[in-house]
């Protein structure tokens, strides 16, 4: 395993499970002090705890970033500890509202918003001072493979990580002066918990899924995870407003 993180702080969200545990995990064992945000304080700490048993650094913070105040505080909390920001990957979200769009009520959008939109704006707000005054980084944005295609019955969703991959492209223009990269990452399915508690929980609907992947399959966690890290590193310094699938194919049809 490389150490290109070696010097590195990166701050991760939505870290305790699926694709923000598997960064989580490639990032510090490639040497990256990482500091993970999530509701969960006891997996957060668990996941925390397990990084440091095997010699990383790693600190959790109890954080929704649905609240701007505990956002500022998960970045905060990253400078405190550490001193420094150098990277963030910006992953929590999640579907809230379901059917059409006549069906879904305002506090079902404005869930969606909140979560998978607004919730990358607060992290945005902040890390890029920090970084500014690290003198540069890198941020990466989960906007899903839905950010760049369109699906029914979840419109509160698709609209919020359409805004996610505008909202990448705005900042990387405004932040690319000050040696900030910032990305949008487009996945497509993924063997996560929130993915086998929702259609892919059935053998059948996990075939459905995979079929929608020219590839045949779903991910797994780790293969994301590989591509973010790079993502995230100094190896991917050209790399900047870009929305760059890994998804088996799924947004070429």
């Amino acid at each position: 395993m490389s150490t290109r993180f070696a010097t590195k702080v990166v701050l991760i969200t939505g870290a305790t499970s699926g694709v923000g545990r598997a960064v989580a995990l490639r990032v510090a064992a490639e040497g990256a002090a990482v500091v993970l945000g999530a509701r969960g304080k006891e997996a957060g700490d668990q996941l925390a705890e397990q990084i440091r048993a095997e010699g990383g650094r790693a600190l959790f913070v109890p954080t929704d970033v649905t609240v701007e105040a505990e956002v500022a505080a998960l970045t905060q909390a990253a400078l405190t500890e550490f001193g420094r920001l150098d990277a963030a990957f910006n992953n929590a979200g999640a579907v809230n509202a379901f059917g059409p769009v006549q069906d879904i009520e305002e506090a079902g959008w404005r869930a969606d918003i909140e979560l998978n939109l607004t919730s990358v704006y607060y992290g945005l707000r902040h890390q890029v001072p920090a970084m500014v005054a690290a003198g540069g980084g890198a941020i990466l944005n989960n906007a899903s493979n839905l950010g760049v295609v369109g699906m029914g019955s979840v419109a509160p969703y698709v609209a919020a990580k359409h805004g996610v991959v505008g909202l990448t492209r705005a900042v990387a223009l405004e932040s690319a002066a000050q040696g900030i990269r910032v990305n949008a990452l487009v996945a497509g399915a993924i063997d996560t918990p929130a993915f086998r508690n929702s259609m892919g929980a059935t053998p059948e609907g996990e075939a459905a899924i995979a079929s929608l992947h020219p590839l045949g399959r779903i991910s797994k966690p780790e293969e994301i995870a590989s591509f973010c890290a790079y993502l995230l590193s100094d190896e991917a310094s050209f790399i900047t407003g870009a929305a760059l699938a890994i998804d088996g194919g799924f947004t070429a049809q």
